[in-house]
């Protein structure tokens, strides 16, 4: 299982935080700049285009050439004239550096037709003006994310209040206390969630230490009874003189031999539930429930001779570990001998549906009552019609029965026709 990473919270949202408002500035600086250099270009096409037209107005209202050029002349355009007698009017343009030139030959009177104009504007002052405009980007950036980043981490207190109060309330049950909760107030929210699933754990958590404690209560109470009787039994075998009645002695240690078993057999079911809830190990093979039924109803008889018992249905095979699935068979005969009586009937009736192959335990017995048909399962479950402590019922083996048949993916359940046995195919 790989380990949950705890750098602090505070300080990976603030580095993504920053992280990501440093990209979106980096994005942002770059499409600026490149906005801002194409429109630089468009406006300086835009200028020299305009003086040109203005060249080509004022060329036909025969305005005197040096006029012209002063007209025309703007700041970072440097604007030369050379007339049809050779002359030129105007500074000479520059023939190296970062210019943008345009040339246009100007119509109109005799003195100034076929005069060609030429437009040289210097495009330093566009790079000094995108060189300023990087740095404000870089250093305006620089600034926004250190802001950003104080900001989020005086933001994150407030922002992780609840987080701390579930971490303070965690370390409170640790220690001992107990029935404290979040109760969110919202749960349609991120916190809201957490705090629902935490307060169900709780609730669970909880819940399962009750049963644990009442199940731990209840267990000692049933282990009490045999013990305390194997004690009576050996205190009374020890104080027998020597001239005691054979039969007497006879007794106690049958008594003795019988408190022991049904201790025994008390711990023997407490380890099958151990081991049910920590994951018991399963060693599959096919299975024929009909025959495992068959042997059931062996012994059984053999066990009643007066019993009458039934097995009915087709042969139904599945995939199962076959240990288990007989000791829940014979936890089911057994319940059913004990509700119907050394002359009753009792019947295994194998079957398929959709689910599953089923085997359904019915005895001819009072049945259980439908309030308590699931209640039965549960640990240290007695009806009062089935204590029978002299029978050795523990009240965990329904509760074992269903945990194997559960671990096999499959269900036990209660119903009018008796004990529902379901497994898969396999």
């Amino acid at each position: 299982m790989s380990r949950l990473g705890t750098v602090s919270l505070r300080r990976r949202v603030t580095v993504t935080a920053s992280l990501v408002l440093g990209v979106v500035l980096v994005a942002l600086g770059f499409t600026i700049a490149a906005v801002f250099s194409a429109q630089g270009e468009r406006n300086l096409n835009a200028l020299l285009a305009g003086r040109v037209q203005l060249a080509q107005q004022l060329a036909k209202e025969n305005v005197a050439p040096s006029n012209l050029v002063r007209r025309i002349d703007a700041r970072g355009v440097v604007v030369s004239l050379r007339l049809p007698s050779g002359d030129t009017i105007g500074t000479p343009p520059e023939r190296s550096g970062d210019v943008k030139r345009v040339k246009a030959v100007l119509s109109g009177p005799p003195r100034i037709n076929g005069a060609e104009l030429t437009l040289t504007a210097d495009t330093a002052l566009l790079d000094g003006a995108e060189r300023t405009l990087a740095r404000v980007l870089v250093i305006g950036g620089l600034v926004a994310i250190v802001v950003t980043a104080f900001a989020l981490l005086l933001g994150m207190r407030v922002a992780l209040l609840p987080l701390d109060r579930m971490t303070g309330l965690a370390r409170s049950i640790a220690s001992g206390s107990r029935g404290g909760r979040l109760s969110p107030s919202r749960t349609d929210t991120e916190l809201g969630r957490t705090a629902e699933a935490f307060d169900e754990m709780l609730n669970s958590l909880e819940a399962s230490e009750e049963r644990m404690r009442t199940f731990v209560a209840d267990a000692a109470h049933e282990l009490r009874t045999p013990i305390a009787g194997v004690t009576a039994a050996a205190e009374a075998v020890l104080e027998l003189g020597p001239d005691a009645r054979p039969d007497q002695r006879e007794h106690l240690e049958l008594l003795l031999i019988r408190e022991s078993r049904r201790a025994g057999r008390l711990v023997e079911d407490l380890l099958d539930l151990a081991r049910i809830d920590a994951g018991v190990r399963l060693e599959k093979e096919t299975v024929h429930l009909r025959e495992l039924a068959r042997n059931q109803a062996d012994r059984l008889m053999l066990l009643a001779p007066t019993l009458t018992v039934v097995v009915s249905g087709p042969e139904t095979t599945t995939v199962a570990d076959e240990a288990r699935v007989t000791q829940i068979l014979a936890n089911l005969a057994d319940n059913a001998r004990t509700a119907a009586g050394d002359t009753g009937r009792i019947e295994f009736h194998c079957g398929q549906s959709p689910g599953g192959v089923f085997v359904v335990v019915g005895d001819s017995g009072p049945g259980v009552p439908e309030a308590d048909r699931e209640r039965i399962f549960g640990r240290l479950v007695r009806l009062d019609t089935a204590r029978r402590r002299d029978r050795g019922g523990s009240g965990l083996g329904l509760t074992i029965a269903r945990g194997l048949a559960r671990a096999h993916a499959g269900d036990l359940t209660c119903g009018d026709a008796g004990f529902r046995l379901t497994l898969p195919y396999g």
